[in-house]
């Protein structure tokens, strides 16, 4: 099925554009009018996404993050967030519940919330290449709109 919307930015990973990322999607996943319960939960997704990229791809240097979006006509909203950083040697491992590479402030949680806020959440990685991660949720038909 073909989008009927995108958008694509590009932005460096400092912690500080994980609020940018989160606004950005609330504000494209509006066209689709959302909850408040689906858009923060939504946001929280990117966010997890968003923050295993700038916290655990790039560990010694800035990087390049970018957040597509893209609306379906069915209601569906994808989101893929993607680096080129040090990549996930094994993927199944990482998205264990309490699994990180990170310091101990570190829950490893990030998939497992990832996975419980969208309906579907895909996680492609190379080692010295880079991770993709694509999720998707489709947003439940209010009475009285689209």
């Amino acid at each position: 099925m073909k989008p009927v919307n995108t958008a694509t930015i590009e932005f460096l990973s400092r912690s500080s554009n994980e609020g940018f990322a989160r606004t950005v999607t609330a504000c494209f996943a509006a066209q689709l009018d959302p909850t408040l319960d689906e858009i923060n939960d939504i946001k929280t997704a990117v966010s997890e996404a968003v923050t295993n990229a700038i916290v655990h791809a790039y560990p010694e240097e800035l990087g390049k993050v970018r957040l597509r979006l893209k609306l379906f006509e069915d209601g569906r909203l994808e989101i893929a967030v993607q680096d080129w950083g040090v990549g996930i040697a094994d993927v199944e491992q990482a998205r264990t519940p309490l699994f990180t590479t990170g310091n101990e402030e570190r829950s490893g949680m990030g998939f497992t919330i990832m996975e419980s806020f969208m309906d579907t959440l895909k996680v492609r990685s190379r080692p010295g290449k880079g991770t993709t991660v694509v999720m998707s949720r489709r947003l439940a038909r209010r009475l009285g709109s689209r």
